[in-house]
């Protein structure tokens, strides 16, 4: 039986990450997103999805010293960086300098555990500085060197505000990025291990994944949410433009889920943060905006909040050019797709599903004169 989207159907077995829709459950190698929300960081999360188990202490520190010594890009990379027109999409750029450093890369023709270990590694340190640089040079403004004394979320900000965070900034990404870390074979990540099958190289893989998360229906939809929000304007103006949406058939974006029947997991920590934010900058109509607009979806369609709502408001807050909301899911997936690109390199076999004919049959050739 064919099932459109392939809903449900199980195209891989892994130990990497368990989402559970019934439970509203999310599980990064055994460990529930909530202790890790609470209680980890990024970096220890890194560790987790690509070894499958936490880090000592020994090893803590040493994934998170090679991550903030590789954050730095190729002055190459940079040059060319400058010459791409400035009207362009930051999801192209990440793509195309993705793509760049394949060509820069040390290791780029050794296909071995370690030395995709330490590609993954590089990735994932220059993904922020990739998406910070851009944002500088398409303002006119000169790249800012990325600090080796900084987390990663910490040093994302810097590089991009160029000014040090405060610590519930910082400690709002660093949970967020934990958050989106990894979903089991959403789109992206079944591209990069559809690619990675046929024992590509990690940055194309890499690239595949980027591409199919530059799709609307997979990334973007809280950059539509944050859209509408500042469209709303006010608390006051959210029960008739909602109202009007539904009489009109709309979809309200930062809704629903293929998988989770119940709350996303990760909107739990995003409407704290998002209300935690709001109380700290003095602003938090877009926390009450947000919980109104869930309130009345809830109680019209039934929908719970997925991951996207919410952290409209806090990347807003947080000071994120609304089309940077994409590549900012990207510099944390990078963590999970490297895990899947992993674990298909070491127990590969070629992804080659069928599809169901339905064309005509038994057709007769009929020569270009008789047409």
């Amino acid at each position: 039986m064919v099932k459109a989207g392939l809903e449900d159907v199980v195209a891989a077995s892994s130990t990497i990450c368990d989402v559970n829709g019934k439970e509203g459950r999310l599980i990064y190698q055994g460990y529930d997103i909530h202790d890790l929300a609470q209680q980890s960081t990024f970096e220890e999360v890194v560790y987790l999805l690509w070894f499958g188990r936490l880090p000592t202490k020994v090893e803590q520190e040493a994934i998170s010293n090679e991550l903030r010594a590789n954050r730095r890009l190729p002055d190459e990379v940079l040059k060319i960086m400058r010459l791409f027109p400035k009207t362009a999409n930051p999801m192209e750029v990440l793509r195309t300098v993705v793509s760049l450093l394949s060509m820069w890369d040390l290791d780029a023709a050794d296909d071995g555990r370690e030395a995709n270990i330490r590609k993954a590694t590089r990735l994932t340190a220059q993904f922020p500085t990739i998406v910070a640089s851009w944002d500088n040079i398409r303002n006119g403004r000169q790249a800012v060197t990325p600090r080796e004394d900084l987390n990663l979320a910490a040093n994302f900000l810097y590089m991009l505000q160029g000014t040090m965070p405060d610590e519930l900034s910082a400690t709002s990404l660093d949970i967020a990025l934990i958050l989106h870390a990894d979903h089991e074979l959403n789109a992206s990540t079944f591209a990069a291990r559809v690619a990675a099958a046929t024992l590509t190289d990690i940055h194309s893989a890499v690239v595949a994944a980027i591409g199919t998360l530059k799709g609307p229906l997979h990334g973007g939809a809280n950059q539509e949410v944050i859209k509408m929000l500042i469209k709303i304007g006010e608390p006051a103006n959210v029960e008739p433009y909602i109202k009007r949406m539904f009489e009109e058939h709309k979809k309200v974006m930062g809704f629903g889920h293929r998988v989770y029947k119940t709350e996303d997991p990760r909107a739990w920590h995003l409407r704290k943060m998002s209300q935690e934010l709001g109380v700290q900058c003095g602003e938090t109509k877009w926390y009450e905006m947000s919980r109104k607009v869930e309130e009345l979806v809830f109680q019209d369609k039934g929908l719970y909040a997925n991951v996207d709502f919410y952290s409209a408001s806090v990347y807003y807050m947080l000071g994120i050019p609304i089309d940077l909301f994409t590549p900012i899911f990207a510099m944390s997936r990078i963590s999970g797709w490297a895990a899947h690109i992993l674990e298909q390199y070491a127990n590969n076999r070629l992804i080659r599903p069928r599809a169901e004919y339905m064309g005509p049959a038994n057709l007769s050739y009929v020569s270009l004169d008789n047409r």
